[in-house]
């Protein structure tokens, strides 16, 4: 993201940060991008095999049983252009079918009071074992064109120490985190949402969501509601 977009950004949420403190519960269920009508974007597909060369998945396909893939390289976010689904050079299998992506869900809730947040979430076939992150992000509204990302925050403290946490054998997990200040709603300039990514290569990378779709990949998020309609 360019860095006058990042300030802007900053100085919003500064902004509304410090206006909160009132006791209010948030509930949260989290989808994936195709549930949102998007591209999935940090997995991707072979549509010709042999061609070495992978695309975003769309709801256009259909095979459930289409394994998944990682780039050969780090590719930018850009849900909103159909031009930046691909292709792309392809990198290595990342062992799962389209299908056992997609079924992946939480819920939770963020609750604030007295200038602290907490979230509490579970979570259910997420891939096995697997290394996550989740992170509080921020989307001009409305978007930028053309689009320059977003900012993605890790979610309580900014070095990354709370936002981890690792699924179990059955691919379920339970995170929860709290926090000073509370967070950010939506409002009319700024959406702000929570997102969870796997990370393939089993590392986190602190206060950095990592390289989408090479080594860390977005499975689910949400868009927090404006202020006005908890």
């Amino acid at each position: 993201m360019k860095r006058g977009v990042w300030l802007a950004l900053i100085a919003v949420l500064l902004a509304g940060a410090a206006a909160q403190g009132a006791t209010m519960t948030v509930k949260l269920q989290f989808v994936n991008h195709l549930q949102a009508k998007l591209p999935e974007q940090d997995v991707f597909i072979l549509r010709t095999a042999g061609s070495g060369q992978v695309y975003r998945v769309t709801a256009a396909d259909k095979d459930r049983n289409a394994i998944l893939y990682a780039a050969a390289q780090p590719v930018r976010h850009n849900p909103f252009s159909s031009k930046a689904n691909g292709p792309y050079k392809q990198g290595r299998s990342l062992g799962i079918t389209l299908s056992q992506w997609l079924d992946a869900s939480g819920s939770g809730n963020y609750s604030c009071a007295n200038g602290t947040g907490t979230v509490r979430a579970s979570f259910k076939n997420l891939v096995p074992r697997a290394l996550y992150t989740m992170w509080y992000f921020f989307l001009p509204t409305p978007p930028t064109q053309p689009f320059t990302g977003t900012l993605d925050l890790p979610l309580g403290a900014r070095d990354g120490s709370q936002n981890s946490f690792q699924a179990d054998s059955a691919g379920s997990a339970v995170f929860r985190a709290t926090f000073k200040p509370c967070l950010q709603l939506s409002n009319e300039q700024l959406a702000s949402g929570l997102a969870i990514a796997w990370h393939s290569d089993g590392k986190a990378y602190g206060s950095d969501a990592g390289p989408f779709g090479y080594r860390s990949h977005v499975q689910l998020f949400l868009l927090l509601p404006p202020a006005t309609a908890r």
